[in-house]
């Protein structure tokens, strides 16, 4: 529990389970929380949470993974939720802390599942150290866009001097920055604007865990210079032209309600783009937070493929 919770703002929430451990790494200079949930010598299992989020929104998924025999580990990606704010955001930064948690979890090949943001990130991780992992679930993690033409070299070059310096802007102006302060509710309801699927109880404990208390009130602990992506080089498209190179098996978990956070990608979009050792699913009903608003039927899902049964 946040340090500056009263007991009369505890809140609870139907199957949610804070980690059975936590602790913090060193990622170069930068300190990252990661939370465990079940036995420490069962399997490893890793879960990575999107942008703007936070190990705890696994809370309910993750005590359910570890049910099942798994030693599931989560952690904050630097500037979110428990882990260090950073000087400078990055996409390859964030690749870098997701080693130095591979590296301490073991050199054995260990399932994963990454939701939006960290759904693409586990696919250049696999691209490019396909030793890492043993399956792959992707919860609505696939952004699809029409691919961009090659550009020129030097193009490429300014483009991205162009983003660093925007990026630097930004972050001069929100370095001594401070997040909104609200009510515990009020900071709940702000959250429901941009995920109206989920309800306000899950928020309202959302809050307790991925924010703090200060004496003016509730804010989120997210670094509010925090942008998608960081500075880059990122374009979503890059996510997609490495899926057809997955060689573990893989389940990508896609969601028929448009969110504001969700990428709307539909599996018209990625035929010809699924691994060879892969398979889509579309879930009806629901929105981008699949596993926060179907726990049971996504993990139904997760493991019929870590059992090696696709049919659901």
């Amino acid at each position: 529990m946040p340090s500056g919770v009263d007991v009369d703002e505890q809140v609870h929430f139907p199957g949610a389970r804070r980690p059975d451990r936590q602790y913090r790494l060193d990622a170069h200079g930068v300190g990252i929380a990661v939370s465990e949930w079940g036995a420490s010598d069962d399997q490893p299992l890793l879960l990575v949470h999107g942008g703007f989020d936070f190990a705890g929104t696994y809370d309910v998924f993750a005590p359910m993974l570890a049910a099942q025999g798994f030693r599931v580990i989560a952690w904050d990606q630097r500037g979110h939720g428990d882990s260090d704010h950073a000087h400078l955001y990055g996409w390859d930064a964030d690749l870098r802390d997701a080693l130095v948690v591979l590296d301490h979890v073991g050199t054995a090949p260990v399932p994963v599942i990454g939701h939006s943001k960290g759904g693409s990130l586990i696919i250049q991780v696999a691209d490019a150290q396909p030793y890492r992992f043993s399956h792959m679930v992707n919860l609505d993690g696939i952004p699809c866009k029409k691919r961009a033409p090659d550009i020129a070299e030097h193009d490429r070059t300014t483009m991205v001097a162009k983003d660093i310096e925007a990026w630097l802007d930004h972050r001069r102006r929100t370095a001594l920055a401070s997040r909104k302060p609200d009510t515990l509710d009020g900071l709940a309801r702000r959250r429901q604007r941009i995920n109206p699927r989920l309800s306000v109880d899950w928020l309202r404990y959302l809050v307790t865990v991925g924010g703090r208390r200060d004496d003016d009130g509730w804010r989120w602990k997210l670094d509010p210079s925090m942008r998608f992506g960081g500075f880059g080089p990122w374009r979503p498209e890059w996510t997609q032209m490495r899926l057809p190179g997955i060689e573990v098996p893989f389940l990508g978990v896609l969601v028929s309600e448009s969110e504001e956070m969700g990428w709307g990608t539909t599996p018209d979009e990625l035929t010809g783009w699924v691994p060879p050792r892969g398979h889509i699913e579309l879930v009806e009903g629901a929105g981008h937070f699949v596993h926060i608003e179907q726990p049971q039927l996504v993990l139904d899902l997760v493991m019929n493929l870590l059992n090696g049964n696709t049919a659901r």
